[in-house]
């Protein structure tokens, strides 16, 4: 991931506020109070979390670790990075923007490295499990989570279904193609071993559940908040309006007008460094 960002990794202008609003709350809080509660079973001493997004997972880490414990939290997105330090942990942290491509830490700086559902987006996944064994000294664990494929996450695959139709043969393929599309164990285990992690990874699939107050926040956050807004709008510039309102409608079809609940579904990989 360089600075010249394609759509898929684009979080920027609003899409951070509307993420950590929407978002986060309805998908990603469960993983990351599982992803913490794993964390905090191990002999944690300085700890670096690679796309640490607006900080779900940084907010958990802080208030579950014990105080002693070094976090640095990094992402490639600047304004991500912004919005999560101005909304704060319950006690400090190192915030720091940084390319998973070129760690700026010295060689094993980390006695565990943590990712929440950033993987996926790497587009080079050996040469970024190479660099994150470089910064983790040996016997370190690397812990990250994966989104399961698209069939059994039902939010976001409710939400596909109306972009998919309208937009036919020039359809948006952003959820199956990079959310939903790297979760396989032996590719996963593949991509660890080129980039030097040779024992085996244990592999983790979680069920949860996916809540919402209104079809309105599920199609908001799923159209606006994450890089699908880039896909809409670059085939459609003033159409993001009428397709989030195009989404609620297929979501309150689906589960109602209130108090909406889906399944989710991750798989979590737990990794020793050499």
């Amino acid at each position: 991931m360089t600075a010249d960002l394609p759509s898929d990794h684009g979080f920027v202008g609003s899409i951070p506020e509307i993420y950590d609003r929407c978002m986060v709350p309805m998908i990603f809080t469960p993983y990351a109070v599982d992803l913490c509660a794993r964390v905090s079973a191990l002999p944690v001493g300085p700890l670096l979390e690679i796309a640490a997004g607006t900080g779900a997972v940084t907010r958990e880490l802080a208030a579950r670790l014990d105080p002693g414990v070094d976090i640095t939290a990094t992402d490639l997105n600047q304004p991500m990075i912004d919005h999560a330090a101005s909304v704060g942990t319950s006690r400090p942290v190192t915030w720091r923007q940084a390319d998973v491509f070129a760690l700026p830490f010295a060689d094993h700086s980390f006695d565990t490295v943590v990712c929440q559902f950033g993987v996926m987006f790497f587009p080079d996944k050996a040469r970024a499990f190479a660099e994150i064994r470089r910064v983790l000294r040996p016997g370190g664990t690397l812990l990250f989570n994966l989104w399961d494929s698209l069939d059994l996450n039902d939010f976001a695959r409710t939400v596909n279904e109306p972009v998919a139709r309208h937009f036919g043969d020039d359809a948006p393929d952003f959820f199956a193609r990079i959310p939903h599309g790297y979760h396989d164990p032996a590719t996963v285990q593949a991509d660890l071993i080129g980039g030097g992690f040779v024992d085996r990874a244990v592999f983790d699939v979680v069920a949860a559940r996916s809540r919402a107050a209104s079809p309105r926040m599920v199609a908001v956050g799923y159209c606006q908040g994450t890089p699908l807004r880039t896909e809409i709008v670059v085939r459609e510039p003033d159409g993001l309006e009428a397709m989030t309102d195009r989404v609620e409608a297929a979501i309150a079809e689906a589960y109602g007008t209130a108090d909406l609940d889906g399944a989710i579904s991750a798989v979590v990989v737990t990794v020793t460094a050499p």
